[in-house]
């Protein structure tokens, strides 16, 4: 799972600068859990109090109904319903949505409701149907283009690693589809840290005006010092407060108090998102109760995503203390 950043790769001097000639997205955005019962149904009231808690703390927005909060394992009107009580409960708060669709038509559907809820953007998951190469650019193009147009959405691109259901884009297609009026944002999360780097690097050449957000939780620190916009990040609705911090700190050049942080930090990540690392979900919710911020009773999982185990929690448990949360 975990991918090293390679020396050769790194820049001798990295200088974080946020464009201000554009309405960039900036800054941490958590990608946050769905609670649920032991019949795996959502807990909304605990959904309230925890989405208020994370954004207490100095974040950009949340991110709802994506891999972290078991979007592809809801009903539609559950994601509809998701959205409406993150628009209430956030504030003024950026609230983006993940989009999913089996088809043009299901995810343009999908992505109208998720407006009229009171999404700001949508996170575009990747249809299958792009799956494999070559890849027409044709196809991708007028999918992005079908969503934003008729359901009016901002839209982020998705680039997500295989081993969590996403698919990887060809650079070139993902710089045809930064062109679409309506894009503002690109999450890179295929947890390769030269991928990232090479993509981030073509976006500041041929699309500036695309926000870059991290999504890539093995390589947080990394991808701040790399010069990346921000994260929505699944592992930045656990330590909050630290990400953001960490956030502010590269950004003012303080790479060195950043690095102390994440070294801190970077044990619990590993833990959180070790092997199999589509079990990050259940083990965020555990994490998350252990911090009282949510009750163990609404830490399951949505079947066939499983629940934490007995010997995972005991882990959490150290990592978490570890990290001195």
């Amino acid at each position: 799972m975990r991918s090293e950043t390679r020396g050769d790769i790194l820049p001798k001097s990295i200088s974080i600068a946020m464009n201000d000639s554009f309405n960039m997205i900036t800054g941490i955005i958590p990608a946050v859990v769905l609670p649920m019962n032991k019949s795996a149904e959502p807990d909304l009231d605990e959904y309230k109090r925890y989405l208020k808690w994370v954004t207490s703390a100095g974040v950009t927005g949340a991110a709802v109904n994506v891999d972290t909060g078991e979007g592809p394992n809801l009903t539609p009107e559950e994601r509809r319903e998701v959205v409406k009580v993150a628009r209430a409960s956030v504030g003024g708060k950026l609230v983006v949505a993940g989009i999913i669709g089996s088809s043009t038509k299901s995810a343009v559907a999908a992505a109208t409701e998720a407006k009229r809820a009171g999404a700001d953007a949508g996170l575009m998951f990747p249809n299958s149907s792009f799956a494999g190469l070559p890849l027409d650019p044709t196809g991708p193009l007028e999918y992005h283009r079908s969503i934003a147009d008729e359901a009016g959405l901002d839209i982020i691109l998705f680039q997500l690693q295989p081993s969590l259901g996403g698919i990887e884009y060809p650079l070139e297609v993902l710089l045809k589809l930064a062109q679409l009026k309506n894009v503002v944002a690109i999450k890179e999360a295929t947890f390769d840290a030269r991928k990232f780097y090479e993509t981030l690097n073509a976006f500041k050449k041929h699309a500036k005006r695309v926000s870059f957000l991290t999504g890539n939780d093995n390589f947080v620190l990394e991808s701040f010092v790399l010069g990346c916009d921000g994260a929505l990040i699944g592992f930045g609705t656990l330590p909050v407060k630290d990400l953001v911090k960490m956030f502010e700190l590269v950004k003012k050049q303080n790479v060195k108090e950043a690095s102390e942080i994440w070294a801190r930090l970077k044990p619990l990540m590993e833990v959180i998102y070790g092997s199999p690392v589509r079990s990050y979900r259940a083990r965020t919710k555990y994490a998350l109760s252990v911090l009282n911020v949510i009750s163990e009773k609404v830490t399951y999982m949505r079947p066939p995503l499983m629940n934490v185990t007995e010997a995972e929690k005991s882990a959490i448990r150290s990592a978490l203390k570890e990290a001195e949360l």
